[in-house]
């Protein structure tokens, strides 16, 4: 049975990628890996990794374009701030029998393919605790106030960033009938905070997908992985949490740009430049913590 990873990049991100690619590529040489392309400007990148981590493109380019004009076609121009992250659906229909997609903002602490091993039981997983802030950035509350979800379902709410899902749940048929009932009814849904894809993905999976997994609900992996998380401690290349001293499968700077003095850069830096003798100067030594930057700012704007 074929298993792999997919991830959708362009240029722009080629640092935050080639981090993630050598954090996968330390705990796992050889699993595969497949770019599905945020947009046109992807070769630079994809020559990068297909020499220095045999990552490959995805095999049929025509049915990513025809993803996002479909995708155009339901919701239009203007409500959606990104609409190419929809373009990671295109992972219904590649290769892999099963398949993990991962943003690449996001360093592994393992051997992250494994997890597929679930999907023996489960045809979606999760691993987050995006359910404990409540339906931001996924629901509106009319959700609730229409008892469009139980409170249960809610509960299954995730992060876009990190699932694992089986080829053939979704037809592009199927796939698009449920985008489309997401079109007519958009008061269910919070873009307040320019989120695109994500809250269409939860409504889709919470009514058309019972059998599924929140991984940290599982033994031994209750640990979050959030960077906005002051809870977690460095223990020599991976992290833990704090009170569990559980490992982390994995860190996400979901909405955090990564940057000197962001949380926990120091990972977030050794794992871009793991295996380099010489890295950047500018990219050494200690850095000023994100909320003193911040007092820094406020106090400048202050002064003016």
């Amino acid at each position: 049975m074929s298993r792999g990873i997919y991830i959708t990049v362009n240029d722009k991100v080629t640092e935050q990628t080639l981090a993630f690619m050598n954090s996968l590529r330390f705990y796992d040489p050889h699993v595969p890996v497949v770019l599905i392309p945020y947009d046109e400007d992807y070769q630079k990148i994809a020559q990068i990794l297909g020499e220095k981590y045999a990552v490959t493109v995805y095999p049929n380019l025509a049915l990513v374009e025809q993803l996002s004009q479909k995708i155009f076609n339901i919701f239009g121009s203007n409500l959606l701030a990104r609409p190419n992250q929809f373009r990671k659906q295109a992972c219904w229909f590649g290769n892999f029998e099963r398949f993990l997609y991962i943003d690449t903002d996001i360093i592994v602490f393992e051997k992250i393919i494994n997890n597929l091993k679930y999907l023996d039981y489960y045809d979606f997983l999760c691993c987050d605790y995006q359910h404990r802030g409540g339906i931001t950035n996924v629901f509106s509350p009319i959700v609730i106030e229409n008892n469009i979800f139980s409170k249960e379902e809610l509960q299954d709410i995730f992060n876009g960033g990190f699932w694992a899902s089986k080829k053939g749940i979704f037809t592009e048929e199927s796939l698009f009938t449920a985008f489309a009932e997401c079109a007519k009814h958009l008061e269910y849904f919070d873009f307040s905070q320019k989120t695109s894809d994500q809250p269409i993905i939860n409504y889709t999976i919470l009514k058309r997908v019972p059998k599924r997994l929140n991984l940290v609900r599982t033994e031994g992996n209750s640990a979050g992985n959030w960077a906005g998380s002051p809870n977690f401690k460095r223990d020599g290349d991976i992290l833990k949490d704090i009170k569990s001293n559980l490992p982390l499968k994995y860190l996400h700077w979901a909405g955090i740009r990564i940057e000197p003095g962001c949380p926990y850069w120091d990972i977030w830096k050794h794992y871009r430049y793991l295996g380099d003798p010489n890295p950047p100067e500018d990219m050494i030594g200690p850095t000023q913590p994100q909320w003193q930057r911040f007092l820094n700012k406020a106090f400048a704007f202050v002064r003016r």
